[in-house]
């Protein structure tokens, strides 16, 4: 099994944004798509993502409603906005052009500089 890796700073809120858009999940739900997705490579702590979560919810980027889990608990299930879609694209195409920079700078070779 591969090592976890710690999220990049600024990353979770992406990844919530990207699990949500795949269906409405509770809470717990969304940590365990995000490992799920992540082949289990990820470590979120709890706390953490509970803040984040409900950060996206008050920028209106998500949206919760009460309903029934899977063990016939009350919990909040989670989609995304109109708004949070739009975000999703956004962060999608910084992370895509932060990460193309990085890989370039880690493939230079001296005689380039």
């Amino acid at each position: 099994m591969a090592k976890p890796i710690d999220l990049p700073q600024g990353s979770l809120e992406m990844l919530i944004l990207k699990a949500t858009s795949l269906g409405p999940l509770h809470g717990y739900g969304i940590l365990l798509r995000i490992q799920q997705i992540s082949g289990k490579r990820l470590e979120i702590l709890q706390g953490t993502f509970y803040t984040a979560i409900y950060r996206l919810e008050r920028r209106g980027w998500i949206e919760g409603e009460w309903g029934e889990s899977e063990n016939n608990r009350r919990a909040k299930f989670y989609h995304l906005t109109a708004a949070g879609k739009r975000q999703l694209k956004v962060e999608t195409a910084k992370w895509a052009d932060m990460t193309s920079v990085v890989a370039s700078v880690l493939q230079s070779k001296p005689e380039e500089v």
